[in-house]
């Protein structure tokens, strides 16, 4: 047996600098040495495993369970595990020249033999130095698993550019990595501190984990393993581990994809409703079962920042950056086969269950929408099946229609002069009842649009669909909404018209109202309050993106229309001049606010006291 040799050196690095930049700058959260020493445990764990299955290790495996342990009193925290061990002269080649990666070699050496190199995840390099960011001293204690010629070495190396090796006792293959925890790092000496690290960074390892005498992780969570090995309970269990407290999801998409990137997981379509922003960043990132973050921006696109679950990748490194993900091809790659698959999973629900679908459209026409708005590729898919909703009911459920199927159904009668085809939206079902009840006599069909970003939906539609205009029931009357070009006669002559109008504006004096007198059917109301569609619209986008704007700080303009032909407006005319005028056009304009939910306070007070007197 070859002894070891005591000896002292330098570490081979460029810089005698290079230690307090690890300490302050290789990562941003020094939480994160106990996440690169347990990976490099379970690395070591791995290459054995596949060593074995070469044919090259032909000892018993055991146990090979990586435990973590720590001692207050000696303020040491201890990361032990039975891997492939190293020699003195590896612990030379992988330890002392930094950044040079163990993995990496292994990798090149059995390339014919390891295609799926996926079970390796780190480097015995920089990973391994993130433990200066806490210790101020570090030991190895390790024995290779190769049976002849090995004896068990201890490195260490107190922060400075020297370390020494000298011989050590240990029996058993694998390694020890001693921390000898640094003054202001002790808050890691804590048992529950540690833990919330290991479930963090290691709860899907796959190799077990020994904490505080108990193991923490499932090595084998759903997305390794085949759709064809789960149940339907396995999925909705794996979502209640990831988000205890959360609804049972509505479905789910299992990702597998080995070419030309290598990704796995499971994406889970949460019951949104019209919450937009609260439940981001819910995607874990993973590369090789060990956790990365779940700041996925720039591997998911943006409108499936609303969904939940995991995805892994090691084609994503474990010191992952901002920069380096916004640039990496490959991250591109996995960002259109997400949104791909994702189009392709709700399309195929579309097409195998459309009833099925329209009930879940609730909770997950948030989503599709978003995506139509931010992401080109998928409004090609989406647009064949999401849904516009209509206020019409039938057998107590309201009916859904594609964008082509609403077209047609709607074509014929609600088609204006210009031939573009006037799609009329709700934004609120029962405040705008009267409105919407109006359309409907003239044979309209009215959609209900309340989700929080369907004012940018809506400019997106008109945007990429042709002859298709968007307009808001109560945006204006129902002849100029659907201006097919046809005049009403008045029953009041234009002087009639011209003193109705001056009453009014008498009555209401206020710069922001714009009064109007339209020859109108006689069963619409008498005054109609609006606020025009363009204005309405902008006002609404800029209340969605937070910001001030230009529009977000105007005044609200609102039209008044009196309508010529309905009775109470020849009423008005014949009451007498003055105050009894002036007090029927007053309930006039109240009762078309309070149809509109803008009659408060002591307006509202005044008007149902001048409602009680005039039933009195």
């Amino acid at each position: 047996m070859e002894a070891v040799q005591n000896e002292k050196g330098q570490i081979s690095i460029h810089t005698e600098n290079i230690f307090p930049i690890i300490k302050k700058f290789l990562y941003s959260d020094h939480e994160i040495f106990l996440r690169e020493l347990v990976s490099n445990a379970v690395d070591a764990s791995q290459k054995l495993k596949k060593l074995a299955s070469f044919g090259d290790f032909n000892g018993e495996l055991g146990d090979l369970k990586v435990s973590v342990s720590v001692d207050k009193e000696a303020k040491t925290i201890t990361v032990s595990d039975r891997g492939i061990g190293m020699t003195a002269d590896e612990i030379k080649k992988y330890i002392n020249q930094i950044a040079f990666s163990g993995a990496a070699e292994f990798l090149d050496k059995y390339k014919d033999k390891a295609a799926d190199d996926k079970a390796i995840i780190g480097h015995f390099g920089l990973g391994f130095y993130s433990a200066f960011m806490v210790a101020d001293q570090v030991e190895i204690v390790t024995r290779s698993y190769r049976e002849e010629g090995t004896a068990a070495a201890r490195w260490v190396c107190d922060g400075s550019t020297e370390f020494e090796i000298t011989p050590a006792e240990r029996s058993e293959r694998g390694t020890d990595v001693i921390l000898h925890l640094a003054a202001d790092s002790e808050e890691f000496l804590e048992t529950e501190r540690l833990r919330g690290i290991l479930e963090k960074y290691g709860r899907f390892l796959p190799v077990e984990i020994e904490f505080d005498g108990k193991v923490i992780n499932n090595t084998t969570p759903i997305w390794t393993k085949s759709p064809s090995e789960l149940t339907e309970e396995d999925y909705k269990k794996f979502y209640q581990e990831l988000y205890p407290f959360s609804e049972e999801p509505l479905f789910w998409i299992h990702l597998n994809v080995d070419y030309p990137f290598n990704l796995t997981g499971v994406l889970y379509f949460p019951k949104l409703k019209n919450d937009f922003q609260i439940r981001r960043e819910k995607i874990q990132l993973y590369s090789r079962q060990v956790f990365i973050t779940d700041e996925v921006k720039d591997v998911v696109p943006d409108f499936l920042m609303l969904l939940h679950g995991v995805i892994d990748s090691p084609d994503i490194p474990l010191n992952v950056s901002r920069s380096f993900l916004q640039a990496d091809a490959n991250v591109k790659k996995i960002n259109g086969y997400i949104t791909r698959k994702v189009a392709d999973k709700l399309n195929d629900l579309f097409k195998a269950d459309r009833k099925a679908f329209e009930e879940k459209f609730e909770d997950i026409g948030l989503f599709i929408k978003y995506g139509i708005l931010s992401d080109d590729k998928f409004w090609e898919k989406a647009k064949e099946f999401c849904l516009l909703k209509s206020v019409e009911e039938v057998d107590g459920a309201n009916r859904f229609h594609t964008f082509n199927e609403y077209r047609e159904h709607v074509q014929a009668n609600q088609t204006d002069k210009n031939e573009n085809v006037v799609v009329l939206y709700a934004t609120d079902r029962k405040q705008q009842d009267a409105y919407v009840e109006s359309a409907r006599r003239r044979g309209y069909d009215v959609v209900l649009l309340d989700n929080v970003i369907d004012p940018h939906f809506i400019n997106t539609l008109e945007s990429k669909l042709e002859k298709i205009t968007f307009k808001r029931v109560d945006a204006d009357t129902l002849d100029k909404l659907i201006d097919k070009g046809l005049n009403n006669e008045s029953v009041l002559s234009e002087a009639d018209q011209t003193k109705l109008k001056e009453v009014f504006e008498k009555v209401l004096d206020n710069k922001s109202l714009t009064v109007s007198i339209e020859s109108m059917p006689t069963d619409e109301l008498p005054v109609t309050i609006t606020l025009p569609e363009f204005l309405r619209r902008m006002k609404d986008m800029s209340a969605l993106s937070g910001e001030r704007s230009f529009y977000g700080n105007m005044p609200n303009m609102y039209n008044v229309v009196v309508n010529a032909n309905h009775p109470l407006s020849a009423k008005v005319l014949s009451a007498e001049e003055g105050e009894a005028q002036q007090k029927l056009a007053k309930q006039l304009y109240d009762l078309a606010l309070l149809s509109q939910n803008m009659l408060t306070g002591a307006d509202l007070t005044a008007f149902v006291r001048r409602t009680v007197e005039t039933l009195a």
